[in-house]
């Protein structure tokens, strides 16, 4: 199975129409869009179909920039996978997730952050493979150096030990796109705009 998974994209829909041309030539299974599709929640406009129009698969989740009604609004009208606080599976792969973040206008606490990320890995927690997605980095974490204004969320910290997936797969902190690590056997990644293409 190949994932395509990207975060922070606020608007940007240049690069949507790129990103989809290459997960279509990649022929990923799906992608993962990881929060901050907007810019304060304004230019929802072509986020989504880029990606639609090349038959893809997507999820998503809510970052800081955007309500989850906007997501909300997404999710219906382009058939899409709202991950947050729910979770889905394809060819034996979980996922779960839980949008939003620990700071900004959309923040949520602690524990509701673990609470959702709780509630969707209860569905898939016999799947062979998981993926965790959320927009905000764990505390503690490699992520956490590269910025003094974005603190890490304790509640996806405690997930990530407490579920250990294969995979937890997050952005937000743009400085740090790209960088990768281990939590115990979970591979962590900040996915970024540029985008990461990941085989199970």
């Amino acid at each position: 199975m190949k994932i395509m998974a990207l975060s922070d994209i606020h608007g940007d829909i240049n690069l949507v129409r790129a990103k989809a041309e290459e997960a279509k030539k990649a022929n990923v299974d799906f992608v993962l869009l990881c929060g901050d599709l907007t810019l304060n929640d304004s230019r929802t406009e072509g986020i989504i179909g880029p990606f639609k129009e090349k038959g893809l698969k997507v999820g998503i989740i809510p970052g800081n920039h955007e309500p989850t009604s906007t997501i909300n609004f997404l999710t219906e009208r382009y058939k899409l996978v709202n991950l947050h606080g729910y979770s889905y599976y394809l060819d034996r792969v979980g996922m779960f997730g839980c949008g939003s973040a620990n700071i900004g206008l959309f923040q949520l606490s602690e524990e509701e952050i673990f609470n959702f990320l709780e509630k969707g890995h209860k569905s898939i927690e016999d799947k062979r493979k998981k993926i965790m997605v959320t927009h905000v980095h764990p505390s503690g974490s490699l992520i956490e150096k590269f910025t003094h204004f974005f603190p890490g969320s304790d509640a996806v910290r405690y997930a990530i030990e407490k579920f250990q997936p294969d995979l937890a797969l997050c952005g937000h902190v743009h400085e740090a796109e790209g960088i990768e690590e281990l939590i115990g056997k979970t591979r962590v990644i900040n996915v970024g705009r540029k985008g990461k293409i990941l085989e199970l």
